[in-house]
């Protein structure tokens, strides 16, 4: 008899989420009673399944009606709601007992918000039933509100009672061994108290954001019920495959706006509001860049090109085990590295990112923006990462001052480009004009393992290349003439951004004198006034630390190749010592 309940338990396991599965072995093992999970725990999920209908409850609802059945005591708590329990006849029965138990106090305060109140309740209530062989789960949500990640010194007593009181009841024989399961929910794990994180007794367990296949169950489900309006292309199936990054909360928002409107889902809308959810979820950690152009918009660096066209080509071949983990991409100020990036996102289609207001002076928030930032960006896979000044945002192992708030970003940051699990899914692009400052932890294979080097345009027929493409970007009216001839009859030695802002100002002029087509008059009036930043050793420094990072020949500008390298290193030193970097 229990072999065959062992067995029905396994087969019932087998059926469930990947997440859910883990949690139900690690109870059936009766190892530990103390359980950690985070993610995405507000969302909807589904609960039971018959006849090929799904019902999406909450976390709280999942865990007692689908992992426990609802049996035996299953208490809940937090700051905001105090003690009950999943269902009314266990919260009758509970108040029943604790008044029999102490009948000089009220009914309400068996139900007290309190944290002192409300654990001593619960263990007193927990050691009437344990002799009874009774299954006894509580379930504390928001459980950073009351063991936060802080430094004991900096605790108050209440935050010092609820972690010593945790802990006990993690290692406490009668405990253990009565089946008490303790069950904190959070959304980070940053977000707790890292002792009890870090403990071996504790079980952390990750929800995930929906994949593709929940989330197509959700909008047939809603598409059941009549709840969802899809334009006539559009199907269930089709817009669970474009919805990555969101869970199923969003898409239960926007299928109620829309169907409160009375306005179909269209791909164009799903575009907008996707990009807008995101980025609310994100709480302004994450911001996307648009990608409205593709390669053939970037003039020159032929290697960078034809080497992003071939990722592009794997990406679209599913062959993403051929891919690299990252990118470093690398050259002085104005050579369009953000543009180039940008633009190898729209050749293959994919979401672009990058990375804003992610350091805080607050303690253990910095790491918990970040852990957010990286569930969604698994979320919504396949993305592009972008980190433009990477050597200054991303900090090194060895950084002072803060704390090692800037050591822990990066140890983070380095522990998840390094996992492959996400190789071809989430595409790291690590942009810098000084790449001699970024650790070499991030720079080796594993990580951000191709180096491309970006420099300025160093023909007449590169320069008239980049003018026209960025005539053609700019969207600008012009006659018809040759940039390079004005440009070495001012002796002027110009980047893309230096060129960009020239035609901006040409433009300009343009319109103050009411005509529309840029004439060579109005640009060569410009690049005739036009001054350009002066910072000759800055540029040269950045010049030579970017060929020194170049992995081929191919990309190193005709003045460079010859150099070797023992001359380059010596020049970067010298220039470093003229700037005052080094003594």
């Amino acid at each position: 008899m229990a072999e065959q309940l062992i067995v029905k338990n396994l087969e019932f396991i087998k059926v469930l989420p990947y997440w859910a599965q883990d949690l139900s072995y690690k109870y059936c093992s009766k190892t530990t009673n103390l359980y950690i999970v985070h993610g995405n725990i507000r969302d909807f999920l589904p609960n039971k399944m018959y006849e090929g209908e799904f019902i999406f409850v909450r976390i709280q609802e999942f865990i007692s009606e689908v992992l426990f059945g609802n049996r035996d005591i299953i208490a809940y708590y937090d700051r905001s709601s105090g003690i009950n329990f999943c269902t009314p006849e266990m919260q009758k029965e509970y108040l029943s007992a604790m008044k029999k138990a102490f009948p000089d106090k009220r009914m309400e305060d068996f139900l007290s918000r309190n944290p002192f109140e409300a654990f001593d309740l619960m263990e007193k209530y927990f050691l009437m039933n344990i002799p009874n062989k009774l299954r006894i789960v509580l379930i504390i949500d928001y459980a950073e509100t009351l063991i936060p990640n802080t430094e004991i010194n900096q605790m108050g007593e209440e935050d010092r009672y609820c972690q010593v009181t945790l802990n006990r009841w993690a290692h406490d024989p009668i405990f253990t061994q009565g089946d008490v399961s303790i069950i904190l929910l959070t959304e980070n794990l940053t977000d707790i108290n890292q002792r009890l994180v870090r403990s071996p007794s504790t079980v952390k367990v990750n929800i995930p954001y929906p994949d593709e296949k929940v989330r197509q169950s959700f909008l047939e489900f809603l598409e059941r019920k009549e709840e969802l309006f899809l334009e006539s292309h559009l199907t269930p199936q089709r817009m669970a495959r474009v919805t990555s990054g969101l869970n199923l909360m969003n898409l239960n928002q926007m299928a109620a706006e829309t169907f409160q409107e009375d306005k179909p889902i269209s791909m164009d809308y799903l575009k907008i509001k996707k990009k807008e959810m995101i980025e609310n979820e994100a709480a302004g950690l994450i911001e996307f860049v648009e990608t409205e152009h593709d390669l053939s918009l970037v003039s020159g660096h032929d290697f960078v090109k034809k080497r992003f066209r071939s990722a592009a080509k794997a990406i679209k071949q599913g062959r993403l085990d051929v891919l690299p983990m990252g990118y470093l991409v690398s050259g002085p100020i104005g050579t369009g590295k953000s543009f180039m990036v940008t633009a190898f996102a729209g050749e293959i289609g994919i979401p672009m990112v990058k990375f804003r207001n992610l350091r805080s002076k607050w303690h253990g928030v910095t790491e918990s923006n970040l852990e957010r930032a990286l569930t969604i960006l698994k979320a919504m896979s396949p993305v592009g990462v972008m980190i433009d000044e990477a050597d200054t945002f991303l900090g090194s192992r060895h950084e002072e001052g803060d704390s090692g708030t800037s050591n822990r970003l990066f140890a983070q940051i380095a522990s998840f480009m390094g996992n492959t699990e996400y190789r071809g899914k989430i595409i790291w692009f690590l942009l810098t004009c000084r790449p001699d400052l970024i650790p070499i932890d991030l720079k080796r294979q594993g990580r951000a393992e191709e180096h491309l080097s970006l420099f300025y345009p160093d023909t007449a027929a590169e320069k008239e290349d980049l003018f026209k493409i960025l005539v053609k970007k700019l969207k600008i009216k012009i006659q018809d003439f040759s940039i390079s001839d004005l440009l070495k009859k001012y002796h002027f030695q110009s980047s893309g951004a230096d060129l960009e802002a020239i035609l901006i100002r040409a433009k300009f002029k343009a319109a103050m004198e009411n005509h529309v087509i840029l004439t060579k008059k109005d640009v060569e009036e410009t690049i005739k006034d036009f001054v350009p930043p002066a910072y000759p050793h800055e540029i040269e420094l950045q010049n030579l630390v970017a060929v020194l990072e170049c992995t081929s020949k191919e990309m190193i500008p005709k003045r460079f190749q010859n150099f070797e390298r023992t001359k380059v290193i010596n020049q970067i030193r010298e220039l470093k010592t003229l700037l005052g970097e080094i003594e």
